[in-house]
């Protein structure tokens, strides 16, 4: 019989082992894709396969040892190494430690977050041995009831003297050096190193630390979308925003303004810088790190995924010898990775590039960036006068945000300069209409405009576990979508799997751009208003933002709801 595409190399073994019937298997692969669970996980549950079975067919797959549990007493010392919140919450138990290794067992050996943590919070390196669920369930069970009499009494006086702590009060009175001590303590540095840890694994852009009155919440931004994870406690607070303040030198003492930082950091075999932001809240500072991966990077324009028309677009812009290419968008839409793109593209010996930007995010090789600092007089308009005295082939602006920076820029574009920046607009159209209101003359302006693009990013179906579904004509009604554009594609929905997150996993972008012909430049000298720049476009061939969601969604590249989630309004 012929391997079915989704059983997969444990269901094969499975099979193998006799242990269940291809009918039933296929049933179970049925409904697991429909709860959006793992097979694996369907079959333990609803007792189609023993737990022991199944372990044994992990323990196969994975190459990895099995164990039982049922005669094993634990060394008190190896349970010291562990919170036993972290054992109960990941299911793992730790058998033996030799030297720097330890070897734990573990309910569900594809939790490589479990072995991480595990990992991060005793520096030691991770052996992983296969176990049963339920074996490993008794025997934390057993342990902590031996332990809970004197637990409970531990945990009744931590809480008693928590009951009538003032918090705000203590904090005032901590001295430098008690928050300087707390700070550099073993536990709060394992704990901060495992959020960055864990943040880099997911591919979080952000990691968010919130004061809350009883708790401090813990989310990460994966994918555009705030993730909520396992908190810190709260009595570590203080320690813990001390701690990330030493790692970006700011001010440890000083909590009632707000401060801005970055470090850098090597996990995982690669480097990355960290922006921080740090807001005083009414219960505590607020925290955001902004991830900035330089290997997340894409290499060339190429490279972005982007659909065929908008790559071809792009590359003829940044092909001329002067004039200006505009990309909008809001913020967290991805323009400072299109820009970044380009100038990988033409950043070559014989060019002279600069850039002014606030803040620089990422680092270039062969790239001369500057820092806007407005506090001392660096404003991009300061800045962009003297990089035009610096012999520049090619001058990215990070942001026009006014009318004496976009007078400027102009003039650069229509002095031989190829001008790159970005405006808050909503479409391409818009980003004409835009410099005209802030003083540009329309004929300056279409003169020297290359391209307008507008960009939105969208989250990309799961390819391991999305499924073909049904268009909802209510949907596509309520969002006044012509059912024409989706015709002659499967539409796909997120179903979820331990690849992805809620069956979503990686951004890509969709562009809206506008290629400035003939007809668009005597549109913009007749000062056509954004409305008849779109129409004017859209008979030239633009593609708007709507439409290109769309044909994403055709393509069985992401969601029906997701692309809507983005260009629904536009």
């Amino acid at each position: 019989m012929a391997k079915k595409k989704n059983s997969g190399k444990i269901s094969d073994i499975l099979l193998d082992r006799k242990i269940l019937d291809a009918a039933t298997l296929q049933d179970a692969e049925e409904e697991a894709r429909i709860q959006g669970i793992r097979l694996e996980k369907y079959l333990t549950e609803k007792k189609i396969v023993k737990s022991v079975d199944m372990t044994l067919a992990l323990a196969e797959y994975l190459k990895m040892p099995p164990i039982t549990l049922a005669h094993f007493t634990p060394d008190p010392q190896l349970l010291e190494l562990l919170p036993r919140e972290v054992m109960a919450k990941r299911l793992v138990i730790p058998m033996a430690r030799l030297g720097r290794n330890l070897t734990i067992a573990m309910g569900d050996p594809f939790d490589l977050m479990a072995i991480d943590e595990v990992a991060t919070l005793t520096g030691l390196t991770v052996t992983p041995l296969a176990a049963p669920d339920h074996e490993i369930s008794a025997a934390l069970s057993k342990l902590f009831e031996e332990s809970s009499q004197g637990f409970d009494m531990e945990q009744m006086m931590r809480e008693s003297e928590s009951d009538v702590e003032v918090v705000a009060e203590q904090q005032e009175e901590q001295s430098l050096e008690e928050m300087l001590e707390s700070a550099e303590g073993a536990p709060v540095i394992r704990m901060v190193n495992m959020m960055l840890v864990e943040a880099l694994r997911t591919g979080s852009s952000d990691i968010h630390l919130e004061p809350m009155e009883k708790k401090l919440r813990l989310r990460y931004r994966i994918d555009g979308s705030l993730m909520e994870r396992p908190s810190p406690p709260k009595n570590l607070q203080a320690a813990v925003i001390s701690r990330i303040k030493i790692m970006s030198d700011l001010n440890i003492a000083e909590r009632r303004v707000p401060q801005d930082g970055r470090f850098n950091i090597k996990a995982l075999g690669k480097e990355v810088d960290l922006r921080v932001s740090i807001l005083p809240a009414i219960h505590g500072e607020k925290v955001v790190m902004r991830i900035l991966d330089k290997t997340a990077l894409s290499p060339s324009l190429s490279a972005l995924g982007l659909d065929k028309r908008s790559q071809e677009a792009l590359s003829y812009a940044i092909d001329q010898p002067h004039g200006v290419i505009l990309v909008t968008g809001p913020t967290g839409s991805g323009k400072t990775t299109t820009l970044y793109s380009c100038l990988q593209d033409m950043n070559k010996p014989d060019v002279n590039i600069i850039t002014c930007e606030d803040p620089v995010e990422y680092q270039l090789e062969g790239v001369n960036q500057v820092q806007i600092n407005s506090e001392v007089g660096l404003t991009f308009a300061a800045a962009l006068r003297s990089i035009l005295r610096q012999d520049p082939d090619i001058v990215l602006v990070g942001e026009i945000r006014d009318g004496e920076t976009a007078e400027i820029a102009i003039k650069a574009a229509l002095t031989g300069h190829l001008v790159l920046s970005t405006l808050h607009t909503n479409d391409a159209p818009g980003a004409v209409t835009r410099l005209v209101d802030m003083g540009i003359e329309p004929f300056m302006l279409g003169s020297c405009l290359v391209l307008a693009q507008a960009q939105r990013l969208f989250r990309k179906l799961c390819t391991a576990c999305k499924a073909p579904t049904e268009v909802s004509q209510e949907i596509l009604r309520i969002n006044k979508i012509d059912p024409e554009i989706l015709a002659g594609g499967t539409i796909f929905k997120p179903v979820g799997c331990p690849r992805c997150s809620g069956g979503f996993k990686g951004r890509g972008a969709i562009m809206e751009v506008l290629l400035v012909n003939d007809a668009i430049r005597s549109g913009i000298l007749m000062g056509a208003n954004t409305s008849e720049l779109r129409e004017l476009a859209r008979k030239n061939g633009m593609v708007t933002l709507k439409e290109a969601g769309l044909l994403r969604v055709k393509d069985g590249i992401t969601s029906l709801e997701a692309a809507i989630e983005v260009t629904g309004g536009e």
